[in-house]
């Protein structure tokens, strides 16, 4: 609607100062043409917008123009700027992130660069579309880790690793990272990476004193980097057939999932990652004949001595 567009191109402009027409047509998406004709609709409408003539020039607010657009207070702006964007909703979303960072006070305007820089919503790139999968997360929890990560504090967790009896441990947040509607804490402990499930996080305290890390940090290159090392620790790549009926019964026990292509007899051919050879035999056990397995042969053999031993079992009654 060009209501919506008009207010942008004022959000706009208040939050990043003089732009040209041509940068003002590719953050709306619209022609330059229309953009000009949208001035034009401003400046009649009583908003104090001007040119700057020449090579650096473009269009400009009026200092100290503000539009009391939202009545966001603090921590409902935190949760909007924090909040998953994997819901396909493009410029939608881009046009309310700058209403509400133009709501926030003054005094918490870096609250916008901070969460910038400290959440990341990871598109799926690597990754295949799949139904989301939701952590439950408590809220007190997630409070209690969204505010020393933002105000870079230690923090105190009790963690429940899987396989293991839930311990307390002292990390250093970096950042929180959202991955097919999963969440992520990535941390140091005792100067060494760590990656935490938030699933897994029971409890949560933000210390007093600040965490050992650095000012600025390139997120969703921490996070690739340690994607790459967490597949590359004893995991395991395994090659799939599976009935399209049970594509996500089969996703949701993969650590992660690389390729799809269609496969013969109609089904689905993927490639995906598991911990181990023990998570992917019991993977692929559930689904029974849905599922075969076509590489790696380590994989095959052990599914086909796993049914060998019941069908010997099972031949003759007891």
């Amino acid at each position: 609607m060009r209501a919506d567009r008009l207010v942008s191109l004022v959000l706009l402009l208040r939050q990043r100062g003089r732009l040209t027409a041509d940068t003002l047509a590719r953050e709306l998406e619209v022609s330059t043409r229309t953009v000009l004709r949208d001035i034009e609709a401003l400046s009649a409408a009583g908003v104090p917008v001007y040119t700057e003539r020449g090579r650096h020039g473009g269009f400009a607010l009026l200092p100290g123009f503000r539009t009391p657009l939202t009545g966001l207070n603090h921590d409902e702006a935190l949760a909007l700027l924090t909040a998953g964007s994997g819901l396909g909703l493009g410029p939608a979303l881009a046009s309310a992130m700058r209403k509400v960072v133009d709501a926030l006070p003054e005094s918490h305007q870096a609250l916008a660069g901070d969460a910038a820089q400290r959440f990341l919503v990871e598109p799926e790139t690597d990754l295949l579309s799949r139904r989301p999968v939701t952590d439950p997360i408590p809220t007190a929890t997630l409070t209690e880790v969204r505010r020393a990560v933002l105000a870079g504090h230690r923090l105190r967790i009790h963690y429940a690793a899987t396989g293991r009896s839930p311990q307390w441990r002292t990390v250093d947040p970096i950042g929180l990272v959202t991955i097919r509607d999963r969440g992520y804490l990535l941390a140091t402990r005792n100067g060494a990476d760590r990656t935490y499930r938030l699933s897994r996080i029971l409890a949560a305290e933000e210390l007093p004193e600040p965490a050992q890390r650095d000012d600025r940090v390139d997120l969703d290159r921490a996070w690739r980097e340690r994607s790459a090392q967490f597949l590359s620790d004893d995991h395991i790549a395994v090659q799939v057939l599976v009935d399209p009926t049970r594509r996500d019964d089969l996703l949701a026990t993969a650590v992660a999932v690389r390729a799809e292509t269609p496969g013969p007899d109609g089904r689905l051919r993927l490639e995906v990652t598991y911990q181990d050879l023990r998570h992917a035999v019991w993977a692929l056990w559930q689904l029974d004949a849905a599922a075969e397995a076509l590489a790696p042969p380590s994989l095959r053999a052990a599914l086909h001595d796993r049914a060998t031993t019941l069908a010997s079992r099972y031949r003759n009654p007891p």
